[in-house]
């Protein structure tokens, strides 16, 4: 672990006739997004290691079977300007409020900007692992395992089902509604654009994959606080639901048109109104009885 970042892994693979001279021929070749000056530069950094951690020079000959290491670099990353707080602690989990904007793991244009390499290099755990996700515009609960001997463990309990999860929406209220409802659909990706979600057509003939729990827990004016109980964890799946009964959430830059690409700029003014407030279940390596809420609340408009 580099600054709270883990080191990635490449596996050379075994071949009768290896086309590459160099490990740096073969990183050229794999990993294309990264030029050969850039590996180049890498290299002579000390930045890229073999199975014991020691560095390879430019010049290390391809070596079939064995593994490099190396550290995923985005130079010009962007700031989230927002902080997690650590709601819980102790020798198994670790449980965040992340803000709204945060990712939870590194990917695209974010790698030191995620809760989870900041709270590895907080609290200096490099096996730190979140058990679920969020997506990066929710804020609220999200549960880290600490020890990679419990991971399995752990998240067996949400691949059942055996966790209770809320979530709190803020969306116009509807007077000719009857709250509280179930919402069942088949949630698909949209063949229109790869980053949003859609519910299949009644034509599609396609069975329900996805359930969510709605009620509502405060009105004022013209605006609703609603309880979401996903059953399912669908991506997307409480925006799409809500946007299916034609609710969609306050802030959001998705559902039901797009207002904002995923690689534009944020603005940090208008949140998406929707808070992971509250996570139980019964923990199956020590057998207590777990209840986390998050210290977060949604900004009315």
């Amino acid at each position: 672990m580099r600054d709270g970042v883990s080191a990635s892994c490449l596996a050379m693979p075994r071949l009768r006739s290896s086309p590459w001279e160099t490990v740096l021929d073969h990183l050229v070749h794999r990993l294309p997004s990264v030029s050969r000056d850039q590996w180049l530069r890498r290299m002579q950094a000390g930045t890229v290691l073999d199975e014991a951690g020691r560095p390879l020079p430019p010049q290390a000959p391809y070596a079939p079977g064995t593994r490099i290491y190396y550290w995923r670099e985005l130079p010009d990353e962007a700031p989230v300007p927002f902080r997690e707080e650590i709601v819980f602690e102790d020798a198994w989990l670790v449980v965040a409020d992340k803000p709204h904007y945060l990712p939870v793991t590194p990917g695209g244009r974010y790698v030191r900007e995620t809760l989870l390499v900041r709270l590895k290099r907080r609290l200096n755990c490099p096996d730190l692992s979140p058990l679920h996700r969020i997506d990066r515009e929710t804020a609220g609960l999200v549960v880290l395992c600490k020890r990679p001997q419990d991971r399995d463990t752990y998240q067996r309990l949400f691949r059942e089902k055996r966790v209770s999860k809320t979530y709190e929406a803020i969306a116009s209220s509807r007077a000719s509604m009857t709250f509280p409802l179930t919402r069942h659909s088949h949630i698909r990706e949209d063949e229109q654009a790869f980053y949003r979600m859609r519910e299949a057509r009644p034509e599609e003939g396609l069975a329900p994959n996805s359930q969510t729990h709605i009620a509502i827990s405060e009105i004022r004016g013209d605006w609703a606080r609603y309880a979401l109980q996903p059953v399912t964890g669908k991506r997307h799946q409480l925006r799409v639901h809500m946007n299916g009964l034609g609710l969609p959430l306050l802030g959001d830059q998705f559902y039901p048109t797009v207002r904002r690409q995923p690689d534009e700029a944020e603005d940090f003014a208008e949140p998406l109104r929707l808070l992971a407030k509250a996570i139980a279940f019964t923990d199956p390596v020590n057998g207590a009885e777990r209840l986390f809420h998050s210290r977060q609340a949604l900004v009315w408009p």
